[in-house]
């Protein structure tokens, strides 16, 4: 492994991309130590600082992790989680599938809160409102790889099932449908990259300058009133969102006016 010095990319970024391509490759293995500091510099014929640029960025991205006192290691960049906010609906519920076989869902808490601004905004009420809101988080083996809330209007959701700290054995908003009496008709979905807060990093176990991937999922009756808000937070370089639709097939061409043909 070498860097070419006549290249204008910086010397880290070098490093950085024949790291990634070994890891890709697999000659490194999820879970598997990297070289130390020194001996990568000493391989590549560069400064330790240089090297450790690298690093910095590839832990930056979520494919190094560092831990005190061990080492440098591989994460997990193999796992990704394929999910968008539809896939928690319709007969097949293939989320809550896909959830169940790679996913442990956790419950973390059912309280009452003071509405974050997008929440309120969403429901129409002025920031602060107390609303009541579901925590989870999703785990995989090793990591936590989702931080997750559902807001409902007291009003709504006061004295029912949704306030009670525990699990369904369904999904979410069947069991709003059936005590609420109201049926999901339509969402919209709004996805943005951001840097997450203190407790995000924490709990994901991501560095602070690590953007994140937020949702902002929304969930309209047959009247365009919100039933719930929900928020989802991942670790944005360890996650990838996929959808799958059909495309519609072009509309038939009108039949030419017969008149214009006589003309």
């Amino acid at each position: 492994m070498t860097i070419n010095p006549g290249n204008a990319e910086f010397p880290h970024r070098q490093i950085a991309a024949q790291l990634r391509e070994r890891i890709r490759r697999g000659d490194w293995q999820p879970g598997e130590r990297l070289p130390s500091i020194p001996a990568m510099a000493e391989m590549f014929g560069v400064a330790k600082q240089t090297v450790q640029r690298t690093v910095d960025q590839l832990r930056v991205e979520g494919i190094l992790i560092t831990k005190p006192g061990s080492g440098t290691y591989v994460r997990g960049t193999r796992r990704r989680l394929n999910r968008l906010s539809r896939g928690r609906y319709g007969a097949h519920r293939g989320y809550h599938a896909d959830l169940a076989a790679r996913y442990r869902q956790q419950l973390t808490g059912v309280r009452r809160e003071a509405a974050p601004p997008e929440v309120a905004d969403a429901f129409g009420v002025r920031d602060g409102t107390e609303l009541l809101v579901r925590r989870h988080v999703v785990r995989t083996d090793d990591a936590t790889v989702e931080l997750g809330a559902s807001w409902f209007r007291i009003t709504d959701a006061s004295g029912t099932t949704l306030e009670r700290p525990e699990a369904f054995g369904r999904p979410l908003y069947q069991e709003a449908e059936e005590v609420l009496g109201r049926r999901y008709a339509s969402a919209t979905d709004t996805i943005t990259a951001r840097q997450p807060s203190r407790d995000e990093a924490e709990i994901l176990q991501i560095r602070p300058d690590t953007p994140v991937l937020h949702l902002l999922h929304v969930a309209f009756d047959e009247t365009r009133k919100p039933i719930e808000v929900a928020q989802a937070t991942w670790p944005g370089p360890m996650t990838t969102l996929t959808e799958e639709y059909r495309i519609p097939a072009p509309a038939a061409e009108p039949d030419p006016d017969p008149g214009l043909a006589l003309a």
